[in-house]
């Protein structure tokens, strides 16, 4: 197993990616103050139960993330009703969600 994190500067803040590899699978987030965007291995149902901000973007065995930067411009495929409060919306691009949840 690796772990890899990284900082991005959203504009309004910085925001902290984390990534999990093991062979042939990895999971990925990249979190703010605020919530959080991930990979789809993450229940964003789960996270309303605590009242997190969580927004999970397009991903697949077919078209697996991979990388911190590959998970910053794919599109947000769902978002909780608390992430949504904060702006984050379904088809954005990851990385325009960062300034929402820094």
């Amino acid at each position: 197993m690796e772990i890899i994190r990284q900082t991005f500067d959203s504009g309004g803040g910085e925001v902290e990616g984390v990534c999990v590899k093991w062979p042939g699978f990895s999971i990925l987030m990249i979190t703010g103050s605020k919530g959080f965007v991930a990979c789809p291995a993450i229940d964003v149902d789960a996270c309303d139960g605590f009242g997190s901000a969580a927004a999970i973007v397009e991903s697949g065995p077919d078209n697996p993330i991979g990388t911190l930067e590959r998970l910053c411009e794919r599109k947000i495929t769902r978002a909780n009703a608390k992430a949504k409060a904060l702006g984050v919306v379904e088809g954005m691009v990851a990385k325009d969600a960062f300034v929402l949840i820094a």
